[in-house]
């Protein structure tokens, strides 16, 4: 075909805008990583992917690529053009790209211009080139920016805080986990590259303000691990300490928890979703019994036992309360105080949740 159709290089508006995209990459690509707001619409299954890369090794590219157009022809086709073209329906303004913005996306995008006379533009350099600009971003922003770090006793509700102010950047949100053994959620991590892709962003769409306030967190964040870009940074910067009672803590533990732990597990599955509950508590409290002991354990998976029957009976969680204070007390607070001893020379303000957004709201206006 003459008419050259539209490529994407304006990466930054492309994710500040959250552009919805399609990616043509074989699936056993796409769920190593991709990116927000995609959806794996691809040209080749795994199989087809997997034959056309061995003709290529065998007999060159232009053998490939006529054995591509006889896997993917007729019914074949027509289904993916159809799938494509669903997709630009609901999405007139988005874009495609394969992995380097070659074959794959090329084809596809002549596919639908020839079927629709549809310039739907792809990425430049396809994701490959978008995965770069991202990491390179990441960097580049960490050492523009200035970060501040909130930290606090376990339950003191930093994210509950987080959750209040535009000028962050929820670690623990993006990653799918509350760092801690308790930490896992209904729903399974992200990637390694599909967390990394999505901080980028974040700091790309946040990176006009001075300063960028963080949670403080360990390298990694349940299974991934934290760009070493904003660990190192965010390790050295200045500390908020988030203050809370003890009643308090316990309130913000139980609701994180117990109650809305136990909804989330209903709401997935509502057959099974107590036992899921059940499961995640005991296997929770597994991943901390050496630190525990093994008499305390025991006591702790008895007192969980009696708790999660109490519920069934009673509808009534208040079996948990004294778990929870004694898991804060007695576990994570001795913890807390041997590393915050570490980082006392960085901390510059202390307060209760209101008292920190106002020293935060100080940063962001001066």
């Amino acid at each position: 075909m003459d008419k050259t159709l539209t490529q994407i290089e304006d990466f930054r508006s492309l994710v500040t805008s959250d552009t919805p995209m399609f990616d043509t990459r074989a699936p056993i690509e796409f769920i190593q990583g991709a990116f927000p707001n995609t959806q794996n619409i691809p040209l080749m299954s795994d199989k087809e992917r997997e034959l056309v890369g061995t003709c290529y090794k065998n007999k060159g590219q232009e053998q490939a690529i006529v054995l591509g157009h006889e896997l993917v022809q007729g019914e074949a086709k027509q289904a993916r053009l159809n799938a494509w073209l669903k997709f630009i329906k609901k999405h007139p303004d988005g874009a495609l790209y394969c992995f380097r913005g070659g074959m794959r996306s090329q084809i596809t995008q002549e596919w639908i211009y020839e079927a629709t006379s549809i310039d739907y533009p792809r990425l430049k350099g396809g994701y490959k080139a978008l995965r770069r600009y991202l990491i390179d971003e990441t960097d580049r922003i960490m050492n523009k920016i200035t970060p501040v770090v909130i930290g606090g006793q376990t339950g003191c509700g930093k994210t509950l805080l987080l959750d209040k102010i535009h000028q962050q950047i929820d670690l623990e949100g993006l990653a799918n986990h509350r760092g801690s053994a308790f930490g896992n959620t209904t729903t399974s991590q992200p990637t390694q590259i599909a967390f990394e892709n999505e901080l980028a962003i974040e700091l790309i769409k946040k990176q006009d303000y001075s300063h960028l306030i963080f949670e403080d967190e360990g390298a990694n964040v349940g299974t991934v691990h934290i760009p070493d870009c904003v660990k190192n940074k965010t390790s050295q910067a200045d500390l908020i300490l988030l203050e809370a009672t003890t009643q308090e803590r316990i309130e913000v533990s139980m609701n994180a928890y117990v109650i809305h732990m136990h909804d989330n597990f209903i709401n997935q599955n509502t057959e099974n979703g107590f036992d899921n509950f059940a499961n995640y508590w005991l296997r929770s409290l597994e991943k901390i019994q050496k630190r525990l002991g093994l008499k305390r354990y025991k006591i702790m998976k008895s007192e969980v036992a009696l708790a999660l029957n109490d519920y069934q009976n009673t509808n009534n969680f208040d079996g948990f309360l004294p778990i929870v204070k004694s898991l804060l007390v007695d576990y994570y607070d001795p913890m807390y105080n041997y590393q915050i001893q570490k980082k006392l020379d960085r901390v510059v303000f202390k307060g209760n949740s209101q008292e920190v957004l106002d020293y935060i709201h100080h940063l962001s206006i001066s």
